[in-house]
């Protein structure tokens, strides 16, 4: 076993105990920087110990929702190792969270991201293609190749629908392969000689919103016919009735529905960026930091994905990436403002390179959130970042990005827009530039009082700031 893989186990191994052990684990999933547990009993955890770990970066806790931050790259690795000690058997519900108010809200978009979370290294993989693809298509260079890159980048999207459908069953306790078969209507191309309201449905009418849509279906149904059919028939009648229903359901009813409700969010998102593009650019770069905090930023990836199924790209993804670029720039000012501190430095240091590829949890659980006013002033730095890509943005210089899931300096290969290569990545460097230039300044200037800096600028030795 290698040292990484050692090093995976034992903090896997440590987590699980912290968490109540593998009787207290409902579930176990991942995205790209945290491990996401759902925990039957909530009093069981020892958070301190759980938050007090080395390879901890920062937890996020709802009812029985944890998530642990650890990092690019680590994350994988600790997943596996922890599924592995753990084996956990998912209920047909989570446990905690499923009451109402703001609560059941949340867990509700937990849930929804979970269906779009394991989806994103596709997303990025085929976006990164279609990138290389566009870029040889212009160039005119290798031809015979760019038509094979065209259909690999392509057929992903072409089928997501099935994804969404297969992903949302397994979450929501249904039968996967079912949530997949009857999301599939939705991309077949027979529908259209369905006649709906007097309208011709066509394949991917509806798009991801629909696949989500026909699989709750699929799992209502399902539930229903589990409990009422014998046993003796239950193999045969539920999978029959579960895809006649729900497939009925879809086409005669979901998929205009949730295809009115996607081209609505389309012509929300030009509107907003037309007339007011540069308030909306600050108020998204604004806002995000906050939503990484709670983990509820994933929650957004419908949203982003109906945009890149309808327009090849999410206009939204590069402002909110701003919010990232605030991020960077207040903490180098905390390093710049606590010379005498090592801890921070050093936690500035070996986060900032994935900061700047778009990474911010380790920059906001371990710099920015535990001082205080710098989160804020890096929230300011990316308002002004986002507002900088959305002002282009209503003077014609649209960026979008054709894929989710990178930020800052990695979502260059991904972006798209009207003005060309060039200009689309001078505009969204210009916001990284601005972000980090309001964010420093924020931060420098407006991120301590004189009883913070006395409190934090210190050696070991105890020597004070002046």
């Amino acid at each position: 076993m290698t040292g990484q893989g050692h090093d995976a186990r034992e903090t896997a191994r440590a987590l699980l105990e912290y968490v109540g052990g593998a009787a207290n684990v409902h579930g176990v999933a991942h995205c790209m920087t945290r491990l996401r547990l759902r925990i039957g009993d909530p009093g069981a955890v020892r958070e301190d110990e759980l938050r007090g770990h080395p390879a901890v970066l920062g937890v996020v806790a709802d009812g029985g929702a944890y998530q642990i931050v650890l990092g690019p790259g680590v994350v994988d690795r600790v997943t596996a190792a922890f599924e592995e000690l753990a084996a956990p058997d998912p209920p047909d519900a989570p446990a905690g969270g499923g009451g109402g108010g703001a609560g059941g809200v949340k867990a509700l978009l937990r849930r929804v991201a979970n269906v779009f979370v394991p989806l994103i290294p596709a997303l990025i993989g085929c976006g990164i293609v279609a990138g290389i693809t566009g870029v040889l298509a212009n160039l005119g260079t290798v031809p015979g190749l760019t038509p094979a890159l065209a259909a690999i980048s392509g057929g992903f999207m072409a089928l997501i629908a099935v994804f969404v459908g297969y992903n949302t069953a397994r979450e929501f306790g249904g039968t996967p392969v079912l949530g997949g078969a009857v999301a599939a209507v939705v991309v077949f191309p027979g529908v259209e000689r369905i006649e709906v309201f007097g309208e011709r449905l066509h394949p991917g009418q509806g798009g991801v919103l629909g696949a989500l849509g026909a699989a709750l279906v699929a799992v209502a149904v399902e539930r229903f016919c589990r409990g009422r059919v014998p046993a003796a028939l239950d193999v045969l009648v539920t999978p029959a009735v579960t895809v006649v229903v729900a497939g009925l359901a879809t086409l005669y009813g979901l998929m205009y529905a949730a295809g009115e409700v996607a081209a609505a969010v389309g012509a929300a998102t030009d509107l907003l960026l037309s007339a007011g593009g540069a308030v909306a650019g600050f108020v998204l770069g604004g806002l995000f930091l906050p939503l990484v905090m709670l983990g509820l930023h994933q929650a957004l990836i419908p949203v982003h994905a109906t945009l890149i199924e309808q327009q090849g790209a999410t206009v939204l993804l590069p402002m909110l990436a701003m919010a990232g670029a605030g991020q960077v720039g207040a903490a180098v000012a905390v390093y710049a403002r606590l010379p005498r501190n090592p801890v921070v430095r050093g936690t500035v240091r070996s986060a900032l390179p994935a900061g700047l590829l778009g990474v911010g949890e380790p920059l906001i659980y371990g710099v920015s959130l535990p001082l205080g006013r710098p989160f804020v002033t890096a929230c300011v730095g990316g308002a002004f970042g986002g507002g900088f890509v959305g002002a282009c943005a209503m003077l014609g210089d649209r960026v979008g990005a054709t894929a989710i899931g990178p930020s800052g300096w990695a979502l260059f290969p991904l972006l798209s827009g009207d003005g060309g290569m060039w200009a689309t990545a001078a505009v969204y460097g210009g916001g990284l530039l601005t972000g980090y230039a309001v964010g420093f300044a924020a931060t420098y200037w407006f991120g301590f009082t004189r009883a913070m800096l006395m409190e934090h600028d210190r050696s070991p030795s105890g020597a004070e700031a002046r």
